[in-house]
């Protein structure tokens, strides 16, 4: 008969999956936009590999592709929310859900990212660009995959965990 501790033990640490993968997400992503705007003048585009990829700091004060300008106080509160959403979601999803905790966490770690710029700077902090996309962060890949990870997930592997 299994004790009851070590079962929740386990149960814990497997629950905590999402959390480390969101905290290594905002730490490369923050660390990336500081690098950024140590190096990077604003506006300026750097070409890496012409005319495919370039460097370009640029404040986004609105959400994805620039949406929503203007909009920083409702903005700030919808994504306090849904972090706080993620959250919850993450504790409640059965640590067997390798895959969910794995898209939770990236999209977590992305949208804290995103977060603390709002905090620190009251706008975010985006470099990455490519001729055919607006201008990114790596906060912004991290939500792209971890929802990719779901879509695929939901599409294609619905029983798997």
């Amino acid at each position: 008969m299994p004790s009851g501790r070590g079962e929740e033990e386990t149960s814990i640490a497997s629950r905590g999956i999402f959390l480390p993968l969101a905290a290594f997400v905002v730490l490369v992503d923050q660390l990336t936009k500081a690098l950024a705007q140590f190096f990077l003048s604003p506006g300026i585009s750097h070409p890496v590999l012409p005319p495919i990829f370039h460097l370009t700091l640029v404040e986004n004060r609105g959400i994805a592709f620039g949406f929503f300008q203007g909009g920083d106080k409702i903005l700030f509160v919808v994504i306090t929310v849904s972090i706080l959403v993620l959250a919850v979601i993450g504790f409640r999803t059965s640590p067997e859900r390798v895959r969910n905790h794995l898209g939770i966490g990236l999209i977590l770690g992305g949208a804290l990212g995103n977060w603390v710029d709002r905090i620190r700077i009251g706008a975010v902090v985006d470099f990455l660009g490519f001729w055919i996309w607006p201008v990114f962060n790596l906060a912004d890949t991290a939500i792209t995959v971890g929802v990719g990870i779901f879509l695929l997930r939901f599409l294609f592997l619905r029983h798997a965990s």
